[in-house]
C-alpha cells in the first residue's frame, strides 16, 4: 500500500465516521437502559411508597382494633375475654386467640409454607429471583428451620437462615435510627406523659384512650401502638404527631409488613413478661428507655441488660426474652418506646422481598382463594 496524505485522509475521515457511528448506538442503547428503569421504578413505586410510612397516616379505621388485616392486634391479648366466640388460650405470658384468621396465633405448619412459597412466586414473577437466595431457601425449608432450632432461639413465624444472630447487638448496626431515637428523647416522654394522663376511656376501661392491658402472672404490662402488625392505628398516631415524626424519619423501621411495630410500653411495679419467643429473626427490636427505675431487667438468651433512661437497647426477640419491674411502689413506672428495626444483615433486596410476603392480609388472602 502507498502512504500519501490523501490516503491518510480517508483512513482518518472514516475512523471518525466509525467513531460517530458507535457514538449513536451507544446513545440508543444508554436511552434503552434508562427507559428500562424508569419502567422499573413505576412498578415498584406503585407497590411500595417512596417513603414506608407516607400516606398511611389517614388509613381507614376499618383496619384498627380485633384482627388487623387478617393478623392480630393488641386487642387480642386482653385479660380472659372472649373474642370472635373463642376463649383465648394463655401461652408464654400472652393471650393466643385461636382464631384460623389470626396469623401470628395460628401454628406455624404446611399450610402456611405453601402460601410462603406462592408469595414467593408471585414476587419473583413481577419484580425478579435476584438475590432471593435466602429467602427461597428460608421458606422452602421453613418447617425444618423452625423445628430444628435450639430452645434458646426460636422464632414463631420465619426464620432467615445465614444470619448472624446474637441477643443483643451494638448500636453501631444501626446508628443513624439509634441516635436519631436518643435526640428524640424529650419529645418522646413529653408525648408520652401526654398521653399517660388522659382520663379513662368511656368503654369503662380504668385505662386511657388508646392504652391496651396484656396479661402477666403479676403486676400490670400495658401498651400504646402507633404501628401494630404493620398497619398504623390511626387515632393513637393522631394523639401522637411528634413519635409520628420520629417513626418516619428512621431508616430501617420495618413499616411495611407484619413485623414491624412501634409503641409506648409501660410495667408497673411487681409486674413480670414472662419468657416467650419473637415471630421472626430478620428484626432487632429497639427500647429507648423513658423512664427506668431500679431493679428493672431485660433477660435475652440467659443475658441480662438494663435499661437506661434516653439510650435504646437493641436485642434479637427470637431469642428466648422476658423483662420484669421488681421495684416498689415509689418507684414508679418503667417506660419504654419500642420500635422493631430491620436486622442489618439482612439485604434490600431481602426486605422488598419480605415485605411484599409479610405485607398485612397478603397470607390470608391467599388462603381464601
Amino acid at each position: 500500500m502507498e502512504w500519501s496524505l490523501e490516503n491518510v485522509r480517508e483512513i482518518v475521515a472514516g475512523g471518525m465516521q466509525s467513531i460517530r457511528e458507535c457514538e449513536i448506538c451507544a446513545f440508543a442503547i444508554a436511552m434503552c437502559v434508562l427507559l428500562l428503569f424508569m419502567w422499573y421504578c413505576y412498578r415498584v413505586g406503585r407497590e411500595h411508597g417512596s417513603s414506608p410510612l407516607r400516606g398511611r397516616y389517614l388509613a381507614g379505621p376499618s383496619r384498627i382494633g380485633g384482627v388487623v388485616g387478617g393478623f392480630m392486634s393488641s386487642d387480642c391479648r386482653g385479660r380472659g375475654k372472649v373474642k370472635n366466640g373463642s376463649m383465648l388460650e394463655e401461652q408464654n405470658g400472652f393471650a393466643f386467640c385461636q382464631s384460623s384468621e389470626c396469623f401470628r396465633c395460628t401454628s406455624a405448619g404446611e399450610s402456611l409454607n405453601q402460601r410462603l412459597y406462592h408469595s414467593l412466586q408471585d414476587y419473583a414473577k413481577r419484580y425478579t429471583w435476584s438475590g432471593m437466595g435466602r429467602v427461597h431457601k428460608g421458606v422452602r425449608d421453613q418447617g425444618r428451620y423452625l423445628n430444628s432450632r435450639p430452645t434458646i432461639q426460636r422464632p414463631e413465624v420465619f426464620f432467615l437462615p445465614d444470619l448472624p444472630s446474637a441477643p443483643f447487638f451494638s448500636r453501631e448496626v444501626q446508628r443513624h435510627d439509634v441516635e436519631l431515637l436518643e435526640q428524640s428523647f424529650p419529645a418522646l416522654l413529653a408525648e408520652f406523659e401526654s398521653i399517660y394522663h388522659q382520663p379513662p376511656a368511656r368503654n369503662g376501661s380504668s385505662l386511657p384512650p388508646g392504652w391496651k392491658s396484656n396479661i402477666t402472672p403479676r403486676g400490670q404490662w400495658w401498651t400504646y401502638y402507633l404501628v401494630n402488625q404493620g398497619t398504623p392505628l390511626v387515632l393513637n398516631v393522631r394523639r401522637c404527631p411528634r413519635a409520628w415524626r420520629v417513626l418516619s424519619q428512621l431508616r430501617t423501621f420495618i413499616a411495611n409488613n407484619v413485623f414491624g411495630n412501634a409503641c409506648f410500653s409501660v410495667l408497673t411495679p411487681g409486674a413480670l413478661i414472662t419468657e416467650h419467643y419473637g415471630p421472626t429473626n430478620v428484626r432487632l427490636r429497639c427500647h429507648l428507655g423513658l423512664r427506668v427505675p431500679p431493679s428493672c431487667e431485660l433477660v435475652v438468651g440467659g443475658e441480662p441488660q438494663c435499661w437506661s433512661e434516653g439510650s435504646c437497647l437493641l436485642f434479637d426477640d427470637s431469642f428466648l426474652h422476658r423483662a420484669f419491674h421488681e421495684g416498689g411502689a415509689e418507684d414508679g413506672t418503667r417506660v419504654v418506646f419500642m420500635v422493631d428495626l430491620w436486622h442489618p444483615n439482612v439485604a434490600a433486596a431481602e426486605r422488598q422481598a419480605l415485605d411484599y410476603i409479610f405485607t398485612p392480609g397478603r397470607l390470608e388472602d391467599k388462603e381464601g382463594k
